[in-house]
Formats: C-alpha cells, sequence, structure tokens
C-alpha cells in the first residue's frame, strides 16, 4: 500500500482508505456481522492500509464502538477519522445538524469513550450547521487540537465559502465529500478551493454507494431495509439510466482486465496525489477487490474515454433523498 499526504498539513496516510460506517447501518443492515466486520479491519490494516473513516452518527455510536474494538491492540497502526455533526434521537431518528462549541466537546468527549482511545488523529464536523457561524465550531474544534484530544482538523460536505472561512481559524487538513465516476460535482469548485488551500481531498462513496460495481441490476436486488432503496438513483427510471452508465464501466473494466469497482477507483485515484478513497465494505472479498484497484494504472487516453461517457452531471436523479440535500452546505 502507498502512501499519500492530506494536502501540506504532514499527515500522510494510505492511498485507499476503509469505510466503516457501512458495517453499523444504512447498507444491508439486516446482515451486520461484527466479528466478521472486525476481520475486514484486521485484514486492511494487515494489507498495509492505516486509514479508517467511522463516525458517530454511524449505528448511533455502534460503529465507534466496533472500530474501538477492532484496533484496540494495534491502535499505533492507525490513523483514524471520526465526525460530528448530525444529531440523532434514542430511536435513530435524525434531528438535525449542530456545531456549537459545547456540542463539540460534548460529542469528542462521548467519541474517545466509544473508541477507547486518547486522541482522535482527524476529527471532521460531518455537516455544517446553517445556525452556527463556522467560526466558532472550528474554533472548539481547536480548542481540542490545544488539549491533545485531536492531531487535525477536518470538514464534510462544507461549501468553498466555509472552508475559507474556516482555515482563517485554524489549519484543515482535509476535506471529506462525495466524489465518483458520477459524482462529478466537486471538480467545479471544492477541489480547486482545497487545493488552492493546501488541504486533503478524502472522497468517499467513491462506488457511488456499490451501484458502479455493478452487482446490482434492478432494486429488488436490494433488501426492503436497504438505505439505498430511498436514494433517487436507485429509484423508477433513475436506476435503469444508471444502470446504462455502469455499462460502459464495465465495458472499459473488461478491456482493463479489471472489475468495474477497480475501475472507479483508480479514476478518483488518477485525479491527483492529493486525492484519498474511501471506499466502505464489510466483507473481505470486496475488501481485497479494493485494494487491487491501487494496480490499476489508466493512461491518459484511458482517462479522457472515461470523461466522454461519464462527464459531470451524467448521473440521473440526486445523490440523496430531498432532505439529506438540504444538509450539504453548498
Amino acid at each position: 500500500m502507498i502512501e499519500r499526504s492530506l494536502g501540506n498539513s504532514g499527515l500522510r496516510v494510505s492511498a485507499i482508505g476503509l469505510g466503516c460506517m457501512g458495517m453499523s447501518e444504512f447498507y444491508h443492515p439486516s446482515q451486520r456481522n461484527d466479528d466478521e466486520s472486525i476481520r475486514v479491519i484486521h485484514r486492511y490494516l494487515d494489507s498495509g492500509g492505516n486509514f479508517l473513516d467511522t463516525a458517530d452518527m454511524y449505528g448511533s455510536g455502534h460503529n465507534e464502538q466496533l472500530v474501538g474494538r477492532a484496533i484496540k491492540d494495534r491502535r499505533d497502526r492507525v490513523v483514524l477519522a471520526t465526525k460530528f455533526g448530525n444529531v440523532r434521537g434514542p430511536d435513530g431518528s435524525f434531528l438535525g445538524v449542530r456545531g456549537d462549541a459545547a456540542y463539540v466537546r460534548e460529542c469528542c468527549e462521548a467519541s474517545l469513550k466509544r473508541l477507547g482511545i486518547d486522541v482522535i488523529d482527524l476529527y471532521y464536523q460531518h455537516r455544517v450547521d446553517p445556525n452556527t457561524p463556522i467560526e466558532e465550531t472550528v474554533g472548539a474544534m481547536a480548542e481540542l487540537v490545544q488539549e491533545g484530544k485531536v492531531r487535525y482538523l477536518g470538514l464534510s460536505e462544507a461549501a468553498p465559502a466555509t472552508i475559507r472561512r474556516a482555515v482563517q481559524v485554524h489549519p484543515i487538513t482535509a476535506l471529506q465529500t462525495e466524489y465518483s465516476l458520477w459524482t462529478r460535482d466537486p471538480e467545479e469548485s471544492i477541489l480547486p478551493t482545497v487545493r488552492e488551500l493546501g488541504i486533503g481531498f478524502v472522497a468517499y462513496s467513491p462506488l457511488g454507494r456499490g451501484f458502479l460495481t455493478g452487482q446490482y441490476r434492478s432494486i429488488e436486488d436490494l433488501p426492503p431495509d436497504d438505505y439505498r432503496r430511498n436514494a433517487p438513483r436507485f429509484q423508477g427510471e433513475n436506476f435503469q439510466k444508471n444502470l446504462d452508465l455502469v455499462a460502459k464501466i464495465e465495458e472499459l473494466a473488461a478491456a482493463k482486465s479489471c472489475t468495474p469497482g477497480q475501475l472507479a477507483i483508480a479514476w478518483v485515484l488518477a485525479q491527483g496525489d492529493d486525492l484519498v478513497p474511501i471506499p466502505g465494505t464489510k466483507r473481505s472479498q470486496y475488501l481485497d477487490e479494493n485494494l487491487g484497484a491501487i494496480k490499476v494504472h489508466l493512461t491518459t487516453e484511458e482517462l479522457q474515454r472515461l470523461d466522454a461517457v461519464l462527464p459531470m452531471g451524467s448521473a440521473q436523479g440526486n445523490r440523496y433523498p430531498d432532505r439529506a440535500m438540504q444538509a450539504i452546505d453548498r
């Protein structure tokens, strides 16, 4: 596993991280298996990976506890990222976004306890609170750095103007947002902004929530309780139109002698050495496949062909349902 630098912060992480969200919630939740998930995390670390991504809202704290168990005897091998900001009720309901100073501290203390660690390597604000100035939020996060509870700070789904205000308070190491062959809108203003400011870019859902792997041919391939059944890109006519895009990826992958998923991750990696995709999985076979993308090198001609068949805006439907889209700072 090669490493990449997250911006000019000095923090180096594996070129491919491991997103842990699906181990607790959202994707095939009825198939949750903590023991298998821990084996996947260990396999990732044993393969040379070091960058784990979680959040306090994944499984309402379960995911942090799970990751904490997995790294208990190998903490020194992990760059651990977690997030705060999405508020959930006792029943798992989503109650909005908070970024006030008191909540920042409360969340950090709770995450440290669940993870069983003394310091968080990379602490993200998961979503921007429209009712709290970003200066207050990042100021509170900066205090956690000064106290030795957090090493580096990050933002997730933040607009360029928000990012610029944030860096005036404290250096931002990474900006995390969705980025893939079917979600290319960060190219418009987000990527230029973070590159100008020396901030690393962490791409979540580089496989389009699994769609770009080609394993889903019908909405019925998803369990009844799978979150993606509510995602616009998986619904109605959008599903078939997006499946037509996947067919083009499959064709290019076959010519490259790799899987469609590996091609999708390799494309993200090829967009710049400052990008780090964090595909998620809870199965060893898919982990191995994802990590294999590091060996897929795309030529200039192949990248141009991908640009031609999957240009910005080619995916049909929003990437989130309306309510979740409203929580994205743009």
